[in-house]
């Protein structure tokens, strides 16, 4: 097998016999030395065809590895297991300023292509934490959320083609730049959100919008979480399609960011419910001024909201969106923690919450909950900082998260998929048939099941 590899990579591109303990499975678990049998680095769509060839004759389970940023243990291996990583495959190959797209490698940064867009006055809206780690192929392959769904979509209504390897080595490449074509299934559909499971993204074609020339923000206190639906409705009739963002934090959620991150005091006070981060892009600065703070200025009137901070530097947005965007160092203030990615309908988001906050709460071993989200599409994350680790409380905390999802029609992932830690819950998102139908297409493109094993069932 290693000799086989090195064959069709390189020698240099072959890590194996202790030296893949030098990688790691996860972005924050650096300090984890990696558990494979090896780790190969392909550099072309043929390098991979051709090793996926080669473990599929031979049965051999294979873990795809991008960014390595994956939230519910979809990069996890184990010592029986080869990784095929993508980091090699980072090329830029084509920006198509007229028909406004771009095409790359599946291991690019989304921040590098975030950035090479703006170069040429075009936008890619992706927008999270995790963007400058984050590969383009593991992004689709997880359909990423972020903070712009709202105004642009998930990952895969940016997607207009794909190129994809399947676990027998068969190549599929449409990287059409087409936004219309209905000419029969749409395939690359099936490998949007699959985590890998179903084939390897190699190649990514991806539409662009004009750049935005206007970017505005404001942090806002709300006493209800009526008013914050209100609020919402105003603005977006209000900003004639500018609405980009709206977030929103919980008291303690806010409170919490805002008194760990030394760096970031807290620019309202922080005794208010509810607050509201909102963020605006448009093209023309004066007129989308003016209907920004026109808009804020209405709902203070109508008494949705009560205090309020706007922000119209690029210095001044970023800092107020790094409250938002910096969660992740609300993980330091606890012992452990377990974290949460569910939808909810809006209209019952208020007292679901309210009703999980307090019953995790009760619990001995839970310190605090906090909740966050984008509102918006019905995503809500709670961090929930807790004394232990045992297998039996994470249970029980999951029990409570997850209770009415199916009662409500919510799911289990908003954005982050299923991986591993998920697939126990699988059931209150997706009805028997519907799992049915997801295996056996699983079993059709992937009999051997040697890839991405045992992830979302």
């Amino acid at each position: 097998m290693v000799e086989a590899l090195k064959n069709i990579v390189g020698l240099e591109n072959v890590l194996h016999d202790g030296a893949e303990k030098a990688r790691f499975s996860h972005i924050w678990a650096t300090d984890i030395p990696l558990v494979a049998k090896g780790v190969v680095f392909p550099q072309t769509t043929e390098q991979v065809s051709e090793a996926l060839k080669l473990f599929n004759s031979h049965g051999q389970e294979v873990v795809i590895h991008g960014g390595l940023t994956n939230l519910v243990g979809g990069t996890q291996t184990t010592s029986n297991q080869w990784v095929l990583s993508l980091e090699k495959m980072n090329v830029i190959e084509e920006m198509d300023e007229s028909a406004k797209t771009i095409t790359a490698q599946a291991g690019v940064i989304l921040e590098q292509l975030i950035e090479t867009a703006a170069q040429k006055n075009l936008f890619l809206p992706l927008n999270f934490g995790a963007k400058g780690s984050a590969q383009i192929g593991g992004v689709i392959a997880t359909n990423a959320g972020g903070m712009r769904v709202f105004r642009y979509g998930m990952t895969r209504t940016l997607v207009l083609g794909l190129e994809v390897v399947l676990p027998t080595g068969t190549v599929i490449s449409s990287l059409k730049k087409i936004i219309k074509d209905n000419s029969g299934y749409d395939l690359k559909q099936l490998f949007i959100g699959a985590e890998g499971t179903l084939g390897v993204i190699t190649k990514a074609c991806l539409r662009l919008y004009e750049q935005p020339t206007s970017r505005y923000a404001a942090l806002v206190g709300v006493q209800s979480f009526q008013e914050v639906v209100s609020l919402l409705r105003l603005m977006d009739k209000n900003l004639s399609g500018n609405l980009s963002s709206f977030e929103l934090m919980w008291n303690a959620t806010y409170c919490a960011a805002t008194s760990v991150n030394i760096a970031q005091k807290s620019p309202l006070p922080q005794d208010y419910p509810f607050y509201v981060f909102i963020e605006s892009l448009g093209n023309d600065l004066a007129d989308d001024y003016v209907l920004f703070e026109g808009g804020l200025t209405r709902a203070a009137e109508k008494k949705i909201i009560v205090d309020a901070v706007l922000a119209q530097s690029k210095r001044e947005v970023e800092k107020l969106w790094s409250i938002r965007e910096d969660t992740h160092i609300l993980r330091q203030s606890f012992v452990a923690t377990q974290h949460f990615d569910i939808s909810l309908p809006i209209s019952v988001m208020d007292a679901e919450v309210a009703s999980i906050v307090a019953d995790l709460e009760a619990f001995p071993f839970v310190e605090r909950v906090l909740p966050f989200g984008h509102i918006v599409d019905g995503n809500i994350h709670l961090i929930v900082g807790k004394k232990d680790t045992t297998q039996q409380n994470s249970k029980k905390i999951n029990a409570i998260v997850y209770r009415n999802l199916k009662k409500h029609l919510g799911s289990v992932s908003a954005e982050h998929g299923i991986g591993l830690d998920k697939k126990d819950y699988l059931y209150t998102s997706k009805t028997s048939q519907e799992i049915a139908l997801m295996k056996t297409l699983k079993q059709t493109l992937d009999p051997k099941n040697i890839l991405n094993p045992n992830r979302i069932f």
